[in-house]
């Protein structure tokens, strides 16, 4: 096998496909740190992808999202599926990896083959999170795994970009994360496609329960009524029938053709997410690389110029666009 060193682009290829642990953990570095060699080993793989099922497990912090994770890998992996979880940390400002390094509660896995885990930061990259974790999922399934798990912390913009290319959404709440169950009921939080409300053993857990279920019974126009499962996860209470309605979500988007339609929609949606992202980032340096574009900004701080104008011109001057009179 190549030593750590002598990747080339084809051996990595082959590697990844053949689910050879090292060629994945290689090829999953360079995405995340933006290695130019990562993009053309995953223009290579990406005619061999299309076959896992992407499940986004987000929720707010310390609901016990890498617990439910664990039981549920330890669930599926019992009918001989090969998993992969990508477990995606935005904040970690110290070491630009992954704030929890690969996570504790997942590390009853390590030492299985059929299952592949790795956490990340979002090392600062052009495209940010949302690029790294669309190239990992491709990775994973490339290599041939049948599901693979997207965990985000937290319900920013980089995580609404991450769970934005799962097939499905898992909405993971315990009793006393009031905040989600308000986001929810202000139609800020995209509805997920199953819930789960961990710690059933809680007092409140009922209460939260049907507080949640009133809220969906607001939504009369989908054909997908998403189901609330309590689990308990160090216990692996529920995690069963909470699979069961993973799977249940997954046969009713390929019975209606949503499948399909959702990851053309998915794709389309990271291609253009990717894209604002270094758009951005291209601009921001370009300003200020610029004397005269920094001037156009200084003069609308300053009034003296209408921030429309100061668009049109630093759009005409970066990518040569020009935006008439809007």
């Amino acid at each position: 096998m190549a030593g750590r060193r002598d990747w080339t682009r084809e051996t990595l290829g082959a590697g990844v496909r053949d689910g050879d642990r090292r060629a994945l953990a290689r090829a999953i570095t360079l995405v995340e740190n933006g290695d130019p060699l990562a993009y053309g080993v995953v223009a290579d793989l990406y005619p061999s992808t299309g076959h896992a099922y992407a499940v986004g497990i987000t929720g707010p912090p310390g609901v016990g999202k890498s617990s439910l994770i664990s039981a549920l890998v330890r669930h599926v992996r019992a009918q001989e599926t090969t998993v992969g979880v990508v477990s995606v940390d935005p904040s970690s400002p110290f070491s630009k990896g992954a704030l929890l390094g690969d996570r504790i509660r997942l590390s009853d896995h390590f030492l299985d083959p059929g299952v592949f885990i790795r956490s990340m930061g979002t090392r600062g990259h052009l495209g940010g999170l949302a690029e790294a974790t669309l190239q990992a999922l491709l990775v994973l399934d490339a290599a041939g795994k049948d599901v693979v798990f997207l965990e985000t912390v937290g319900a920013g913009q980089s995580e609404v970009e991450v769970i934005g290319i799962a097939d499905t959404v898992v909405l993971v709440l315990m009793p006393g994360s009031g905040d989600s169950v308000q986001a929810l009921k202000a139609g800020i939080m995209e509805i997920p496609d199953v819930i789960a409300i961990n710690k059933m053993d809680h007092p409140a857990a009922r209460t939260m329960l049907n507080e949640v279920r009133s809220i969906l019974a607001l939504d009369r126009d989908s054909d997908w009524r998403p189901p609330i499962i309590l689990t308990e996860a160090t216990r692996g209470e529920g995690v069963p029938e909470l699979w069961e309605k993973i799977a249940a979500h997954r046969a009713h988007l390929e019975e209606s053709g949503q499948l399909d339609e959702r990851r053309r929609n998915n794709l389309a949606g990271e291609v253009f997410a990717v894209a604002s992202a270094r758009a951005k980032t291209h601009l921001e340096n370009a300003v200020s690389d610029d004397p005269e574009l920094r001037r156009l900004l200084d003069e609308v701080q300053r009034r003296e110029l209408d921030p429309l104008t100061a668009v049109r011109e630093i759009l005409e001057k970066v990518f040569h666009i020009d935006s008439g009179t809007r």
